[in-house]
Order: structure tokens, then sequence, then C-alpha cells
């Protein structure tokens, strides 16, 4: 039996439980999520709680599981963009539609199986279906990945990116004509509609 504790920030009060827990990618899939909630896995002050409960702030989650049996993911020749390596880590430029780690639905030709491919031993923080990986883009997104390839560097990496002296930009498109030079600060956070999407809000974090 594993257990994973949760604080609800601000930012998640009133987002559905099973989308919130989807979102963490501390499991396999939303069914894997949902089956959790069904057989009583997720409480709050021992109070069970069903998959349409939506979150408060400061709420004290708990999920409680059985691990699955554990996905083998295979090697796979595919060829990997390398922007830098050493013996610590690995620098890729992930392509547009190429998910990062497998998952239901993509099992192959994701990042994970030509990592395992091209440097055989990853960081094993991630476990086994995210071996190395410290930070992650959605499939149709291309873009800088740094890869973990011992459990020392991605420790330190992972904290780097939660301290963000990790600099990272990220370059859109946008309709208009925008001014050269400028400065945008607005406060970001879960759009109060489509849950999974981001947007400008009133509570949402400085940015």
């Amino acid at each position: 039996m594993q257990l994973q504790k949760f604080i609800i920030d601000n930012e998640f009060q009133g987002e559905r439980l099973d989308l919130f827990l989807s979102q963490t990618s501390l499991w396999p899939s939303r069914s894997f999520i949902q089956k959790i909630i069904n057989s009583g896995g997720v409480s709050k002050e021992g109070r069970l709680l069903r998959a349409s409960y939506r979150l408060e702030a400061n709420d004290a989650i708990e999920v409680a599981w059985n691990a699955p049996e554990p996905l083998m993911v295979k090697p796979e020749a595919i060829p990997l963009e390398i922007l830098y390596e050493d013996r610590d880590l690995v620098v890729v430029n992930k392509p547009r539609g190429m998910v990062v780690h497998p998952a239901v639905g993509n099992y192959q030709g994701t990042l994970v199986n030509a990592l395992l491919e091209h440097c055989k031993d990853l960081s094993g923080i991630g476990g086994v279906i995210r071996p190395g990986i410290v930070h992650r883009l959605d499939k149709d997104t291309s873009g800088v990945l740094v890869v973990a390839k011992n459990d020392m560097a991605h420790l330190e990496l992972a904290a780097q990116i939660k301290a963000r002296t990790m600099k990272r930009i990220y370059k859109t498109i946008v309709h208009g004509n925008p001014q050269p030079e400028g400065r945008i600060e607005a406060p970001i956070g879960r759009h109060p509609v489509e849950r999974k999407k981001m947007a400008v809000v009133a509570t949402g974090r400085p940015a």
C-alpha cells in the first residue's frame, strides 16, 4: 500500500478531485485514479471522497493505493537532437508530436524510449515509466528538456526548478502587432470553467 498526501493551494479551489489528481502525473491514467477513488482510497480527515468532490483551499487530501504492476519500457532507436550531454545530464530538443513518457495509449515512440536507447542508464527517481524526466512538455509542444542521468543530478535539477533558478523561456504565436519590447504582469491561475487551461484570474499567482 502506498500513501500520498496533498495540501490544496488556493489556485486549485473549486476544481474536481479527479481532475486535480490526474494533473499530478503520479498515476498512470485517469481511469486508474477513478479506481482508487471508487475503492475508497481518497479521503479528507477520514471522510471518503467522490470523484466529483470540489476542492477547498487548505484541504488535506490523502490518497492510498496499491501500486500497479510496473510497465516494462523498452529502448527504441529513435533519432534525438542532442543539444548538450555530460556524465550527469543530457539536454534534448523534443519535437512536436512526441510524448515525453509512456502512458495509456502511448507505450512506444516516446522520448523515454529514445533516451533509454541513447543513455542506457537514467535517474530512477521518476519511476519505471519516467526515468530521468525532471520536467515535461506537452505532446504538441516542441522545446528543450533537461534529463537526469543519475539520482543526484535529478534532485539538483528538481531543486533548481522549484527555486526558479533554472530559466525557461517560452515562445508562442500571438495575434496583432505587439511592441518590440514590453512587460506583462498578471495573476495566472486555473481557468474558472475549462480547468485544464490556465488564464488571467484574480486569485492566480503573480506572473
